[in-house]
């Protein structure tokens, strides 16, 4: 059986309730688990704290956990596998953040223009969290488009295939969430001088 076969159909006994096929399923997909880790890893300004092998190692152990497997296909399970990987590196920026301040202060996020991109230590990402969380209230949609691009590295093709859209409209929520991230986190970095 092919490799894409494999997968294909180890998500779909994922989805009938086969719990082992998670098990089974995320060796397959561990270089682009890890591949995604390492990218989101390249950013962390403290690195060193968390690998990422320990970071897929945890989004891994959330997502048996949350005992879902309702994937459609492998785009999915990356999708997925990116909303664990966000809530494994916020818990820890949130954990660092405490034992080393007692607080967070919130600090302003930098975006390029050709690309999402900031310089992390924990303070960025809780204020990145943060207004995701609020662009989440306001469209669920775009905020779901920027965890897939930002934390799980996925192209547009794939965004749309897992939200079941087109390309040119995760195009056009990406576009809007940038510009709504960075006036909030502007907005946030200006009320904290």
């Amino acid at each position: 059986m092919a490799r894409t076969e494999q997968i294909s159909e180890l998500v779909a006994q994922s989805r009938r309730g086969d719990t082992h096929a998670t098990e089974r399923l995320v060796p397959l997909l561990y270089d682009e688990l890890h591949r995604m880790a390492a990218g989101l890893m390249a950013r962390e300004r403290h690195a060193a704290t968390l690998q990422p092998t320990a970071l897929v190692h945890e989004a891994y152990l959330r997502l048996v956990d949350d005992g879902k497997g309702e994937w459609q296909n492998r785009a999915h399970f990356l999708g997925a596998a990116a909303q664990a990987m966000r809530r494994v590196l916020i818990d820890h920026a949130r954990r660092r953040t405490r034992l080393k301040r007692g607080g967070v202060e919130l600090q302003r996020v930098t975006f390029s223009e050709s690309d999402f991109h900031y310089e992390t230590s924990p303070e960025d990402l809780l204020a990145l969290e943060e207004a995701l969380t609020a662009l989440q209230a306001k469209d669920a949609d775009m905020a779901r488009v920027v965890e897939l691009r930002f934390f799980g590295g996925l192209s547009f093709a794939e965004c749309a295939e897992v939200l079941r859209t087109s390309e040119r409209t995760v195009h056009r929520q990406w576009t809007a969430a940038r510009a709504w991230l960075h006036r909030a986190l502007r907005a946030s970095d200006g009320e904290s001088a």
